[in-house]
């Protein structure tokens, strides 16, 4: 494969990664918002399918491509950008990890009190909290490494 197409694939797999977790957040969290029983439990089911469809597929083309990437370009694994990139992606995916399993246990609580016509538990508003809050340095740490994956810098390195 070409250095330039193996890149745009690479690009392309960024912005659905960075694109499917922002937008399957943002639809989640407004869900949760609302109250609305049934609401929540429908996104909470396209957002794990989103997940699954998406998010999945590009976690583990994103590391593969880039250090293919780098190999093609002849630059080390040890450059103060790449460690840093890497570092921050594994952050990002020890907390993507849980929201994994906390997003698939709040669809099945949702659906079950959408189901029953009953609230939902208290169970599911513990874990929209702390769902939220590993969302939090993980799409920081997203948002540092697509600034280091575009400009390829780290402290003028």
């Amino acid at each position: 494969m070409s250095y330039l197409l193996l890149k745009y694939l690479h690009i392309l797999s960024m912005v659905l990664l960075f694109g499917t977790g922002l937008g399957s957040a943002f639809y989640k969290w407004m869900a949760d918002r609302s109250r609305n029983v049934a609401h929540i439990a429908d996104t909470s089911r396209h957002v794990v399918l989103a997940d699954w469809l998406f998010t999945t597929p590009t976690v583990i083309f994103q590391p593969v491509s880039g250090i293919w990437l780098l190999q093609l370009a002849g630059i080390p694994l040890d450059t103060p950008w790449v460690v840093a990139s890497l570092s921050l992606y594994l952050l990002a995916g020890v907390c993507w990890l849980p929201v994994v399993a906390l997003q698939i246990r709040m669809r099945n609580l949702a659906q079950q009190a959408a189901l029953t016509q009953t609230d939902l538990p208290a169970r599911y508003w513990q874990d929209a909290r702390l769902w939220f809050w590993l969302g939090v340095p993980a799409f920081s740490a997203m948002v540092i490494v697509v600034f280091l994956m575009v400009f390829k810098t780290l402290h003028g390195a």
